[in-house]
Protein backbone atom coordinates (compact mmCIF):
# COMPACT_ATOMS: atom_id res chain seq x y z
CA UNK A 1 0.00 0.00 0.00
CA UNK A 2 1.46 3.04 -1.11
CA UNK A 3 2.03 5.93 1.91
CA UNK A 4 0.22 8.54 0.62
CA UNK A 5 -2.90 9.57 -1.11
CA UNK A 6 -3.37 8.37 -4.39
CA UNK A 7 -6.94 10.03 -5.32
CA UNK A 8 -8.21 13.30 -6.62
CA UNK A 9 -10.04 16.15 -4.68
CA UNK A 10 -12.78 15.16 -6.77
CA UNK A 11 -12.85 11.38 -5.25
CA UNK A 12 -11.64 12.43 -2.04
CA UNK A 13 -14.95 14.55 -1.72
CA UNK A 14 -17.30 12.08 -3.38
CA UNK A 15 -15.54 9.36 -0.73
CA UNK A 16 -16.77 11.51 1.99
CA UNK A 17 -19.61 12.55 0.86
CA UNK A 18 -20.95 9.33 0.45
CA UNK A 19 -19.39 7.79 4.53
CA UNK A 20 -22.92 6.98 6.51
CA UNK A 21 -21.38 7.86 9.25
CA UNK A 22 -20.31 11.78 11.52
CA UNK A 23 -16.85 12.91 12.17
CA UNK A 24 -14.97 14.06 14.69
CA UNK A 25 -12.47 16.74 14.15
CA UNK A 26 -9.52 17.21 16.43
CA UNK A 27 -5.99 18.46 17.40
CA UNK A 28 -3.51 16.98 19.36
CA UNK A 29 0.54 17.99 20.44
CA UNK A 30 2.85 16.68 22.40
CA UNK A 31 6.63 17.83 23.02
CA UNK A 32 8.30 14.01 23.56
CA UNK A 33 11.47 12.35 22.41
CA UNK A 34 10.43 10.18 19.27
CA UNK A 35 13.15 7.89 16.95
CA UNK A 36 13.13 5.77 14.22
CA UNK A 37 10.75 8.33 12.61
CA UNK A 38 10.68 7.45 9.09
CA UNK A 39 9.56 3.59 10.31
CA UNK A 40 6.52 5.11 12.68
CA UNK A 41 5.44 7.22 9.78
CA UNK A 42 4.95 4.42 7.86
CA UNK A 43 3.37 2.47 10.83
CA UNK A 44 1.18 5.44 11.44
CA UNK A 45 -0.04 5.88 7.99
CA UNK A 46 -1.06 1.88 7.19
CA UNK A 47 -3.03 1.59 10.64
CA UNK A 48 -4.70 5.26 10.18
CA UNK A 49 -5.77 4.83 7.21
CA UNK A 50 -7.31 1.58 7.73
CA UNK A 51 -9.56 3.15 10.95
CA UNK A 52 -10.17 6.37 8.20
CA UNK A 53 -8.79 8.86 9.89
CA UNK A 54 -7.81 11.91 7.97
CA UNK A 55 -5.84 15.40 8.36
CA UNK A 56 -2.44 16.85 8.78
CA UNK A 57 0.46 15.25 11.29
CA UNK A 58 3.91 16.64 11.29
CA UNK A 59 6.23 14.11 13.16
CA UNK A 60 9.54 15.22 14.60
CA UNK A 61 12.41 14.21 16.96
CA UNK A 62 10.99 16.65 19.60
CA UNK A 63 7.15 15.33 19.01
CA UNK A 64 3.45 15.48 17.08
CA UNK A 65 1.33 17.99 16.29
CA UNK A 66 -2.18 17.32 14.61
CA UNK A 67 -5.16 18.22 13.25
CA UNK A 68 -7.68 15.17 12.32
CA UNK A 69 -10.59 13.91 11.45
CA UNK A 70 -12.00 10.58 12.97
CA UNK A 71 -14.80 8.29 11.89
CA UNK A 72 -17.34 8.51 14.68
CA UNK A 73 -17.61 4.57 14.71
CA UNK A 74 -13.62 4.38 14.97
CA UNK A 75 -13.04 7.55 17.63
CA UNK A 76 -12.66 4.80 20.31
CA UNK A 77 -10.36 2.55 17.92
CA UNK A 78 -7.92 5.78 17.90
CA UNK A 79 -7.97 6.34 21.06
CA UNK A 80 -6.62 2.64 21.89
CA UNK A 81 -4.22 2.97 19.72
CA UNK A 82 -2.60 6.14 21.09
CA UNK A 83 -2.76 5.09 24.46
CA UNK A 84 -0.97 1.73 23.51
CA UNK A 85 2.13 3.70 22.41
CA UNK A 86 3.68 4.95 25.50
CA UNK A 87 4.86 8.15 24.25
CA UNK A 88 1.08 9.40 23.08
CA UNK A 89 -0.47 7.59 25.94
CA UNK A 90 -3.31 10.01 27.95
CA UNK A 91 -2.95 12.74 25.25
CA UNK A 92 -4.61 15.59 25.70
CA UNK A 93 -7.16 15.80 22.66
CA UNK A 94 -8.64 19.32 21.68
CA UNK A 95 -12.18 18.70 20.11
CA UNK A 96 -13.19 20.91 17.63
CA UNK A 97 -15.95 23.48 18.26
CA UNK A 98 -17.71 22.79 15.27
CA UNK A 99 -18.68 19.55 13.35
CA UNK A 100 -17.68 19.20 9.90
CA UNK A 101 -16.89 15.74 7.65
CA UNK A 102 -15.27 17.75 5.00
CA UNK A 103 -12.39 19.79 7.44
CA UNK A 104 -9.42 17.29 5.92
CA UNK A 105 -9.91 15.15 2.64
CA UNK A 106 -6.81 13.26 2.82
CA UNK A 107 -4.52 11.66 5.36
CA UNK A 108 -0.78 13.12 5.10
CA UNK A 109 1.80 12.56 7.40
CA UNK A 110 5.14 14.77 7.25
CA UNK A 111 8.63 14.11 9.04
CA UNK A 112 9.83 17.78 9.73
CA UNK A 113 12.93 19.24 11.58
CA UNK A 114 9.96 20.84 14.70
CA UNK A 115 6.14 20.78 14.89
CA UNK A 116 6.42 24.04 14.61
CA UNK A 117 8.61 26.41 12.89
CA UNK A 118 9.80 28.38 15.01
CA UNK A 119 13.48 29.46 14.07
CA UNK A 120 15.07 28.78 17.19
CA UNK A 121 18.39 27.75 18.97
CA UNK A 122 16.45 25.48 21.31
CA UNK A 123 19.75 24.06 22.93
CA UNK A 124 20.13 28.27 23.88
CA UNK A 125 17.78 27.82 26.12
CA UNK A 126 15.24 25.27 28.38
CA UNK A 127 12.54 24.71 26.26
CA UNK A 128 10.62 22.34 29.63
CA UNK A 129 10.82 25.78 31.64
CA UNK A 130 7.11 26.29 30.49
CA UNK A 131 4.61 29.08 31.85
CA UNK A 132 1.65 28.12 33.86
CA UNK A 133 -1.35 26.91 32.06
CA UNK A 134 -4.29 28.02 33.06
CA UNK A 135 -7.83 26.56 32.65
CA UNK A 136 -10.69 28.62 31.28
CA UNK A 137 -11.73 29.64 34.63
CA UNK A 138 -8.48 30.76 35.56
CA UNK A 139 -7.74 32.81 32.83
CA UNK A 140 -10.96 34.60 32.82
CA UNK A 141 -9.87 35.64 36.90
CA UNK A 142 -6.43 36.43 35.68
CA UNK A 143 -7.37 38.06 32.22
CA UNK A 144 -9.38 40.72 35.28
CA UNK A 145 -5.55 41.63 36.57
CA UNK A 146 -4.72 45.04 36.58
CA UNK A 147 -1.74 43.76 35.78
CA UNK A 148 -2.15 41.21 33.24
CA UNK A 149 -1.23 41.80 29.27
CA UNK A 150 -2.71 39.59 27.49
CA UNK A 151 -0.78 38.10 23.90
CA UNK A 152 -2.20 36.26 21.17
CA UNK A 153 0.69 34.34 19.98
CA UNK A 154 -0.86 33.51 16.53
CA UNK A 155 -0.34 35.06 13.22
CA UNK A 156 -2.24 38.44 12.02
CA UNK A 157 -4.16 36.49 9.20
CA UNK A 158 -5.53 34.48 12.66
CA UNK A 159 -5.92 37.09 15.14
CA UNK A 160 -7.76 39.40 12.41
CA UNK A 161 -10.85 37.45 12.62
CA UNK A 162 -11.08 36.72 16.25
CA UNK A 163 -9.07 37.01 19.50
CA UNK A 164 -9.51 37.95 23.37
CA UNK A 165 -10.63 40.94 24.15
CA UNK A 166 -8.14 43.48 24.98
CA UNK A 167 -5.52 41.12 23.69
CA UNK A 168 -2.27 42.75 22.18
CA UNK A 169 -2.47 41.52 18.52
CA UNK A 170 1.21 41.41 17.05
CA UNK A 171 1.16 42.15 13.19
CA UNK A 172 3.79 39.11 12.07
CA UNK A 173 2.27 36.56 9.54
CA UNK A 174 4.95 34.01 10.87
CA UNK A 175 5.60 32.46 14.81
CA UNK A 176 9.34 32.70 13.98
CA UNK A 177 9.09 36.71 13.09
CA UNK A 178 6.04 37.54 15.91
CA UNK A 179 8.39 35.83 18.26
CA UNK A 180 10.93 38.93 17.97
CA UNK A 181 7.87 40.97 17.62
CA UNK A 182 6.60 40.34 20.76
CA UNK A 183 9.92 40.10 22.67
CA UNK A 184 9.75 44.48 21.41
CA UNK A 185 6.29 44.94 22.40
CA UNK A 186 6.70 43.68 25.98
CA UNK A 187 10.50 45.06 26.85
CA UNK A 188 9.22 47.31 29.86
CA UNK A 189 6.49 44.78 31.16
CA UNK A 190 8.75 42.07 32.55
CA UNK A 191 7.15 42.61 36.12
CA UNK A 192 3.62 42.22 34.45
CA UNK A 193 1.47 39.18 34.86
CA UNK A 194 2.15 37.49 31.13
CA UNK A 195 -1.06 35.49 29.03
CA UNK A 196 -0.49 34.06 26.19
CA UNK A 197 -2.79 32.09 24.06
CA UNK A 198 -3.05 30.26 20.34
CA UNK A 199 -5.17 28.04 18.63
CA UNK A 200 -4.32 24.43 20.69
CA UNK A 201 -1.47 25.58 22.55
CA UNK A 202 1.26 23.89 20.80
CA UNK A 203 3.08 27.69 20.24
CA UNK A 204 2.32 29.06 23.75
CA UNK A 205 4.24 26.25 24.94
CA UNK A 206 7.48 27.42 23.11
CA UNK A 207 6.64 31.19 23.42
CA UNK A 208 6.80 30.74 27.02
CA UNK A 209 9.88 28.82 27.81
CA UNK A 210 11.03 32.26 25.48
CA UNK A 211 9.74 34.86 27.35
CA UNK A 212 10.83 32.61 30.97
CA UNK A 213 14.31 32.94 29.02
CA UNK A 214 14.54 36.49 28.81
CA UNK A 215 13.88 37.23 32.44
CA UNK A 216 9.92 37.58 32.22
CA UNK A 217 9.02 35.43 35.19
CA UNK A 218 5.20 35.96 35.52
CA UNK A 219 4.02 33.99 32.87
CA UNK A 220 0.91 32.15 32.10
CA UNK A 221 -0.33 30.40 29.19
CA UNK A 222 -3.69 28.87 28.27
CA UNK A 223 -4.39 25.19 28.66
CA UNK A 224 -5.45 23.85 25.24
CA UNK A 225 -5.66 27.08 23.50
CA UNK A 226 -8.82 28.60 22.44
CA UNK A 227 -10.15 24.98 21.35
CA UNK A 228 -10.28 23.63 24.87
CA UNK A 229 -10.99 27.40 26.78
CA UNK A 230 -14.30 26.85 24.12
CA UNK A 231 -15.45 23.79 25.27
CA UNK A 232 -15.15 24.68 28.84
CA UNK A 233 -16.43 28.19 29.00
CA UNK A 234 -19.64 26.10 27.15
CA UNK A 235 -19.58 23.45 29.53
CA UNK A 236 -19.13 25.29 32.88
CA UNK A 237 -21.42 28.27 31.65
CA UNK A 238 -18.46 30.67 32.26
CA UNK A 239 -18.48 34.11 30.23
CA UNK A 240 -16.81 33.91 26.65
CA UNK A 241 -13.94 36.49 26.59
CA UNK A 242 -12.95 35.40 22.95
CA UNK A 243 -14.81 37.64 20.87
CA UNK A 244 -15.61 36.65 16.92
CA UNK A 245 -13.97 33.34 14.72
CA UNK A 246 -11.11 31.04 15.55
CA UNK A 247 -9.06 30.11 12.80
CA UNK A 248 -8.48 26.92 11.74
CA UNK A 249 -5.71 25.35 9.41
CA UNK A 250 -7.89 22.78 7.43
CA UNK A 251 -11.21 23.44 4.89
CA UNK A 252 -13.22 25.36 7.00
CA UNK A 253 -10.50 28.17 7.84
CA UNK A 254 -12.52 28.90 11.03
CA UNK A 255 -14.84 28.28 13.86
CA UNK A 256 -17.56 30.39 15.24
CA UNK A 257 -17.15 31.40 18.91
CA UNK A 258 -19.14 34.42 18.88
CA UNK A 259 -21.70 36.11 16.52
CA UNK A 260 -19.18 39.12 16.80
CA UNK A 261 -17.48 40.15 13.18
CA UNK A 262 -14.27 41.81 14.04
CA UNK A 263 -12.49 41.83 10.57
CA UNK A 264 -13.17 43.84 7.09
CA UNK A 265 -13.20 42.33 3.67
CA UNK A 266 -9.64 43.15 1.84
CA UNK A 267 -11.40 44.51 -0.94
CA UNK A 268 -14.23 46.78 -0.33
CA UNK A 269 -13.49 47.49 3.32
CA UNK A 270 -17.04 45.84 3.79
CA UNK A 271 -17.90 43.83 7.53
CA UNK A 272 -16.59 40.11 7.22
CA UNK A 273 -14.43 37.42 8.19
CA UNK A 274 -14.86 34.95 5.78
CA UNK A 275 -11.39 33.88 4.58
CA UNK A 276 -10.75 31.92 1.23
CA UNK A 277 -8.04 31.06 -1.04
CA UNK A 278 -7.48 33.54 -4.40
CA UNK A 279 -9.17 30.51 -7.10
CA UNK A 280 -6.51 31.43 -9.03
CA UNK A 281 -4.35 28.31 -8.51
CA UNK A 282 -1.22 29.84 -9.98
CA UNK A 283 -1.80 32.04 -6.47
CA UNK A 284 -3.65 30.78 -4.38
CA UNK A 285 -3.16 33.49 -1.27
CA UNK A 286 -5.13 33.59 1.68
CA UNK A 287 -7.23 36.39 2.28
CA UNK A 288 -11.00 38.11 3.90
CA UNK A 289 -13.45 38.38 0.82
CA UNK A 290 -17.06 38.89 1.42
CA UNK A 291 -20.18 37.37 -0.59
CA UNK A 292 -20.73 40.65 -3.25
CA UNK A 293 -16.57 40.70 -3.81
CA UNK A 294 -16.40 36.71 -4.39
CA UNK A 295 -19.30 37.41 -7.08
CA UNK A 296 -17.54 39.99 -8.56
CA UNK A 297 -14.23 39.15 -8.14
CA UNK A 298 -14.73 35.23 -9.56
CA UNK A 299 -13.41 34.24 -5.92
CA UNK A 300 -9.90 36.11 -7.06
CA UNK A 301 -7.46 38.42 -5.07
CA UNK A 302 -6.84 40.33 -7.83
CA UNK A 303 -8.18 41.90 -11.70
CA UNK A 304 -4.64 40.48 -12.58
CA UNK A 305 -5.69 36.81 -10.62
CA UNK A 306 -9.61 37.46 -12.23
CA UNK A 307 -7.93 37.76 -15.68
CA UNK A 308 -5.66 34.70 -15.60
CA UNK A 309 -8.80 32.82 -14.59
CA UNK A 310 -10.40 33.26 -17.34
CA UNK A 311 -7.79 31.95 -19.49
CA UNK A 312 -7.93 28.48 -21.14
CA UNK A 313 -6.61 25.58 -18.53
CA UNK A 314 -3.00 25.02 -20.86
CA UNK A 315 -2.64 29.09 -20.93
CA UNK A 316 -3.32 29.13 -16.81
CA UNK A 317 -0.73 26.33 -16.77
CA UNK A 318 1.79 27.97 -18.61
CA UNK A 319 1.36 30.52 -16.27
CA UNK A 320 1.67 28.93 -13.52
CA UNK A 321 4.78 27.27 -14.44
CA UNK A 322 6.57 30.47 -14.90
CA UNK A 323 5.38 32.83 -12.46
CA UNK A 324 6.43 32.39 -8.49
CA UNK A 325 3.26 31.30 -5.92
CA UNK A 326 2.53 34.44 -3.54
CA UNK A 327 2.41 34.05 0.00
CA UNK A 328 0.02 35.34 2.73
CA UNK A 329 2.33 38.46 2.83
CA UNK A 330 1.63 39.56 -0.42
CA UNK A 331 -2.13 40.79 0.87
CA UNK A 332 -1.12 41.09 4.87
CA UNK A 333 2.04 43.28 4.60
CA UNK A 334 0.06 46.37 3.14
CA UNK A 335 -2.66 45.85 6.42
CA UNK A 336 0.33 45.31 8.80
CA UNK A 337 1.68 48.79 7.14
CA UNK A 338 -1.66 50.50 8.11
CA UNK A 339 -2.56 49.30 11.18
CA UNK A 340 0.95 50.44 12.26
Amino acid sequence: MPLYNTLDRDALLKRIENEPFSRVTLSFYRYVRLSDLEVFRARMFREWEQLGILGRIYLSQEGVNAQISIPEPHFQAFKDWMDAFVPFSNMDLKIAVEDNKFSFVKLKIKIRAKIVADGLDDDSFDVTNVGTHLSASDWNEAMRSPDAVVVDMRNVYESEVGHFKGAILPQSVTFREELEEVLGILEDKKDKKILLYCTGGVRCEKASAYLRHHGYEDVNQLNGGIIYYTQQVKEQGLPVEFIGKNFVFDDRMGERITDDVVSNCHQCGSVSDAHTNCAHQGCHVLFIQCSSCADAMNACCSEECKHILSLSEAEQAEIRRTSPLKDVQTLYKPIIRRIK
